[in-house]
């Protein structure tokens, strides 16, 4: 089992510099990625943190992203930078520009100001398709597939296929109790040497067997 990948390793894939394990390029300290997931760009891998938009460190959001993601290319995060009061009759960010105009934070609409959604959480052994998009807040479960373009507005359970603008749930990928099974195997927190000895059945259908290692 020398030929384990590392997951320290910059480019994973030999002569192919357009693949990233994601974790190794990440600058921003909140921004957390596990283990093995990539980022393919067809451009520069290293576009990763420009397409994770209005991501402030003032708001304090987090993107969290778990382990053995697939992330192709062009796929942007909106963070809660993004967002806009949408209560009054204006959605213009006046306070943004003058000391004069921060009295509309005074009182109650105060309370109303920049929605807050919260962190944005990717689940382990998720496929992100080409130039999708990822709203403020949204939770994606484990194994999701995203199709290509969509844009994901609300959170996704595990095991889901969606697609579409906004994206809608076009599948659950396996029974109720095969996904319970699977989430309860949770595969990819095993050891990396355990994971390699049984990736026939991991790469396979068989969700029984792979429940009794």
């Amino acid at each position: 089992m020398n030929d384990i990948p590392d997951p320290s390793t910059l480019y994973p894939m030999k002569d192919y510099d357009k693949l990233v394990f994601l974790k190794n390029i990440i600058k921003r300290p909140n921004i957390h990625v596990g283990d093995f997931t990539y980022y393919d760009d067809i451009e520069d891998p290293f576009n990763f943190e420009k397409n994770v938009l209005y991501h402030f460190d003032f708001i304090g959001d987090k993107l969290i992203i778990g382990k053995f993601c697939a992330i192709a290319s062009g796929t942007k995060f909106l963070m809660n930078g993004a967002n806009h009061e949408i209560k009054p009759i204006s959605t213009y960010p006046f306070a943004n520009f003058s000391e004069s105009w921060k009295t509309i934070h005074d009182g109650a609409i105060l309370n109303e100001k920049y929605p807050f959604k919260g962190d944005t959480i990717i689940g382990n052994d998720v496929w992100i398709g080409y130039e999708s998009t990822i709203m403020p807040g949204v939770k994606i479960g484990n194994g999701v597939i995203i199709a290509t373009k969509s844009v994901v507005t609300k959170s996704i359970p595990d095991y889901a296929v969606v697609g579409g603008n906004p994206a809608q749930i076009i599948r659950i990928r396996f029974t109720d109790e095969e996904v319970q099974t699977l989430l309860k195997i949770a595969w990819w927190d095993w050891p990396i040497e355990k994971i390699t000895k049984y990736l026939n059945l991991i790469n396979s259908v068989d969700i029984i067997s792979l429940a009794k290692l």
